[in-house]
């Protein structure tokens, strides 16, 4: 019997007279059979031995054999870890669904999509050694499994972010999860790149470790992505001061410090801690300032331009009523305010800096639909040869586009440097859009000393 199964059976059978375990000992024996080094140093034997006993600890009181709450203290490793993890689930077309209460020791994350639901444990460690992450990910997968029932409809994940992990990890998680982990999806995620899934849908996730990055060892923290989604949205926080309400829709204040960034943009204070470093590094922030400052705004948006050139998916559609298509369009974004926004030449349009017609109305989308989907039962793929009413399409960054789109006479639109990227690469006279948006607004922020 493995050590989970015997852990189980142990806290299960309960002493009537004071609710403790009544085979005590087999909690030892599953303790036992926790991996360990051969030649532990006395330190480091420590160091499991709390780890052990704080993982058996918190699995016991996950299913309920004790009268105990644990709670984990907060630090900023788990906040870093449940911030990266569902970075990395947004970037793949996964949804948190933001009505679930987190309070009370709920799941950390409830991801959605294509009609899948998971309830989301995540656990965070320095470093990716094996007899340290086997104990860890075995609280997670109980702790993941009582939080899907909890939620309804949910299928367990369990998640161990970690700061540094090799490929040989991969193995031994996977042999795992095969033991022990039957009907729950387990992953580990490190910072050097390196992701190993166990379990249907999220195969399309696994990577191998940046090379860059692993050869740097532990200290490295190369590679952060200024233009990840998250970031793109920071961006635009410290750009809302220059910018009017009408044309983006962002938190405006005078960011003193990397707090103030991080509760402005609702992200954790090591992801902001790290972005403004790399900012720093690539000399794009004022080092005399008093708070986070832009600087070299015109090499800034040069790579955040070239950082948005990415096909997007998109779908030709046509309403099934032939009613006005201006009318439908607005009751559909009224409906779908939180999801869905004028993109492109639309919202260039709304945004009372037209260029371009005879051109679809884009609508900006978190994912695009399946066929069978009721939310868009309004809606119908266009027959070939026929005109469409309006393009859907896909973006890569959604909590920046929707976080930062604008709400104007009945309609919501991208903000002004959202439509700027985005309008850039069309092949339809885009280039001129873009040219105009950056000639009448943008270039005062980006160029101010220019005239």
């Amino acid at each position: 019997m493995g050590y989970l199964s015997r852990l189980c059976q142990a806290t299960s059978e309960t002493d009537p007279r004071g609710g403790a375990p009544r085979n005590a000992s087999k909690l030892a024996g599953a303790s036992a059979m926790l991996p360990r080094r051969s030649a532990p140093r006395e330190k480091e034997d420590s160091n499991v031995a709390m780890l052990t006993n704080t993982s058996l600890l918190s699995i016991v009181a996950t299913l309920g054999a004790f009268p105990v709450t644990v709670v984990e203290p907060p630090s900023n490793r788990y906040r870093e870890a449940e911030s990266s993890v569902a970075d990395l689930f947004r970037s793949y077309g996964w949804r948190p669904d933001a009505s679930i209460d987190r309070g009370g020791g709920g799941a950390d994350l409830v991801l959605e999509r294509d009609g899948q639901r998971f309830a989301v444990e995540v656990k965070a460690l320095a470093e990716g050694r094996v007899d340290r992450v086997l104990p860890l990910l075995s609280m997670a997968i109980l702790q993941a499994k009582a939080h899907a029932r909890e939620v309804g409809g949910a299928e367990p994940l369990a998640v161990l972010w970690v700061g540094h992990a090799s490929p040989s990890l991969g193995n031994h998680v996977r042999s795992f999860a095969k033991n022990y982990a039957e009907g729950v999806s387990v992953g580990v995620v490190a910072e050097n790149g390196f992701r190993h899934f166990v379990g249907q849908p999220f195969d399309e996730l696994n990577a191998e470790p940046k090379g860059e990055q692993w050869r740097a060892g532990r200290s490295s923290h190369q590679g952060v992505n200024l233009f990840s989604d998250l970031n793109q949205w920071m961006l635009k926080i410290l750009l809302a001061n220059e910018i009017p309400d009408a044309l983006l829709s962002a938190p405006r204040i005078n960011v003193r410090n990397g707090a103030e960034l991080a509760h402005a943009a609702g992200a954790s204070t090591m992801s902001v801690s790290r972005f403004l470093q790399q900012l720093r590094k690539e000399g794009f922030l004022d080092e005399h300032a008093r708070g986070p400052r832009l600087v070299r705004k015109a090499a800034l948006f040069e790579r955040w331009r070239a950082a948005a050139l990415r096909p997007a998916p998109e779908m030709a559609m046509r309403f099934v009523l032939r009613a006005p298509v201006r009318e439908q369009l607005e009751n559909l974004i009224a409906n779908k305010s939180d999801e869905a926004c004028l993109g492109l030449f639309a919202a260039a349009e709304e945004l009372k800096f037209g260029h371009v017609s005879g051109v679809p109305a884009h609508l900006l989308v978190p994912k695009l639909p399946h066929a069978d989907d009721k939310k868009w039962r309004s809606l119908r793929p266009a027959a070939l040869g026929d005109a469409p009413d309006l393009i859907l399409r896909q973006v890569a960054f959604p909590q920046s586009v929707f976080r930062g789109a604008v709400h104007r006479d009945g309609w919501v639109a991208s903000d002004i440097i959202q439509t700027w990227l985005d309008v850039a690469s069309h092949p339809a006279r885009g280039a001129e859009q873009a040219d105009l948006i950056y000639a009448k607004f943008l270039r005062q922020i980006v160029e101010p000393d220019v005239r």
